[in-house]
């Protein structure tokens, strides 16, 4: 079973991605990234709050040593539009509550202000994390989640791997291109070399993911390199390194994103690009790619 987020829910952020993660909550699909405007956790469900509680994360330097989260049950209205089971669980994470069990929410509700959790590698944005559980089960456990659709068209956008510097942080830096095709209106990813909009960290994850269905077995390439084959709900990234002016770099970042801010990000923590600098992407086949875990 499937839990699908309709439009409705997906327009009220700027960007979603459901395998650009390597924890295991994401595999195959079965939990999502919604990254809000400004710096408040909107809520993406309608329900009532049964718990909240603080968790235990990785301790990175740059990151909260906490974490919190924060579990609904969902409403039977919510639940026919999605095509959850009444009384499914939604569990959110990368929020600091202000919210208390027995409060009532509905899409869009503030639930309280983003955390920079030791779940996040450094370039990554803000973020509120959502899976889904069966009615009755325990929701606190990290696995056992459902599987998450999107119910949104997503555009593929084609690019030749080129851009321009306009973002630089410690780990990584943002291009000016690939350029969305309509901001602010609809949903756009970057596209393989058969135009299928492609979803997770290329390849520094194990696996992605595309936002449209590919039969098992379906090979993926990008700018003439196969670079993954359809498995289950996602795509198992094949061994290849991303080039960044003809230099190894870690991976790239990919997601569906509607802002006008959505160039490609570069994840290069041993790399400095200047503001300004132009930077040629390339992919190509290794014998010992980069592979981030969860430790």
């Amino acid at each position: 079973m499937a839990v699908t987020l309709p439009s409705a829910v997906l327009d009220r952020y700027r960007r979603f991605s459901r395998f650009n993660s390597p924890y295991p909550a994401h595999d195959d699909g079965r939990a999502i990234d919604l990254y809000p405007d400004g710096e408040t956790g909107v809520s993406p469900v309608a329900g009532v709050v049964r718990e909240t509680r603080t968790v235990g994360c990785p301790d990175r330097p740059y990151a909260a040593d906490e974490d919190h989260l924060i579990v609904v049950e969902l409403g039977d209205d919510w639940c026919r539009r999605t095509g959850a089971t009444p009384g499914t669980l939604a569990r959110i994470l990368h929020v600091i509550p202000e919210v208390s069990p027995g409060d009532r929410v509905a899409v869009g509700d503030p639930l309280g202000p983003l955390t920079r959790s030791g779940f996040f590698g450094r370039w990554v944005d803000d973020h509120v994390h959502l899976g889904f559980r069966p009615p009755s089960t325990n929701a606190v456990r990290a696995s056992g989640s459902l599987a998450v659709d999107v119910d949104v068209p997503v555009e593929p956008v084609r690019w030749d791997g080129t851009g321009t510097v306009v973002e630089r942080g410690p780990t990584h830096v943002v291009l000016d291109a690939p350029t969305h095709p309509d901001p602010g209106r609809r949903f756009a990813a970057l596209a393989s070399d058969d135009g299928v909009p492609l979803d997770g960290g290329l390849a520094h994850y194990a696996g992605g993911g595309a936002f449209d269905a590919l039969a098992d077995g379906t090979p993926v390439s990008l700018w003439g390199t196969r670079v993954g084959v359809a498995r289950g709900r996602g795509l198992a990234w094949e061994p290849v390194d991303v080039l960044a002016n003809g230099e190894r770099a870690v991976g790239l970042s990919l997601f569906a994103a509607r802002d006008g801010e959505f160039g490609a990000k570069l994840v290069c923590p041993d790399r400095r690009f200047e503001l300004g600098e132009t930077v040629s992407l390339a992919l190509a086949p290794s014998d010992d790619p980069i592979r981030l875990g969860v430790g």
